[in-house]
This record gives structure tokens, sequence and C-alpha cells, in this order.
């Protein structure tokens, strides 16, 4: 248990950002699923409306520092490899 002041404050803003941060990481799974489940309807048009959609919530939560870049890219490279495999 935190004892300094100091040490108190710190475990106050860990919890903030623990918070924030998963909230962040939920949206970004939702955006995921719903390319995911897209892919799985084999609806093109449906698939790269969501991966657009997707995109720029994933990177956002590499600037928030929720996940690692590559993370992020790997992640998009697999995801548009496979819509673009629709027929």
């Amino acid at each position: 248990m935190a004892n300094t002041p100091q040490a108190k404050k710190r475990a106050r803003q860990n919890e903030k950002r623990f918070q924030i941060n998963k909230a962040r990481r939920s949206r970004i799974r939702t955006y995921l699923r719903k390319v995911e489940e897209a892919i799985e309807s084999g609806v093109k048009e449906d698939a790269v409306a969501a991966l657009k959609a997707a995109q720029p919530e994933l990177m956002r939560g590499v600037t928030k520092g929720v996940y690692h870049k590559n993370t992020a890219s790997r992640k998009m490279s697999r995801l548009a490899a496979r819509v673009k495999a629709i027929a």
C-alpha cells in the first residue's frame, strides 16, 4: 500500500489511466469485431466500410499508447488482406 503522498497520488493516476485505457481498448476491439463480422458475412462493401472505420480508431490507440505501432500495423495488414480476399 502507498504510504507517501507521492505514491498515493501515483496510485490514483494509475487507476485513472487504467480505466481510460481499458475503455479505449474495448472501443477498438468493438471496431475490429465489426470488421470480422463483415468479413464472415461475405459482403465486400460492408467489410471495406468497417475496415475504413476501424483504421483511424486503431491508429488513435497507437498515439494514445494503448497499442504498439507494429501491433496495430500487423492487425490492419491482416484484416486488409482478409477483406481483399473476399470474392
